[in-house]
């Protein structure tokens, strides 16, 4: 399968911001963080330069969504902190 006929939920750490993590979900991993490293996206634009620090990829887009929802809640950010 070609790597576009994925999608990808991701966590980016920020170089320049303690702390500072992202979790989003796409199905061209190179180009979303170039987006966000160029300022693109102003939930992260102040907080640059990023790097990824865990991609996780999907065959089936909505088990990809329903991912990135869960790491994005309480529970799933605690999970995410241990885990990844």
């Amino acid at each position: 399968m070609p790597a576009s006929d994925f999608t990808y939920v991701y966590i980016l750490r920020s170089t320049s911001a303690k702390d500072a993590h992202y979790t989003g979900c796409t199905n061209d991993l190179d180009a979303r963080l170039q987006k966000h490293n160029e300022g693109g996206v102003p939930h992260t634009a102040k907080y640059r330069p990023w790097i990824v620090e865990t991609a996780i990829r999907f065959r089936d887009p909505a088990k990809a969504r329903a991912f990135e929802k869960y790491l994005k809640s309480g529970s799933g950010r605690a999970f995410a902190k241990k885990h990844f």
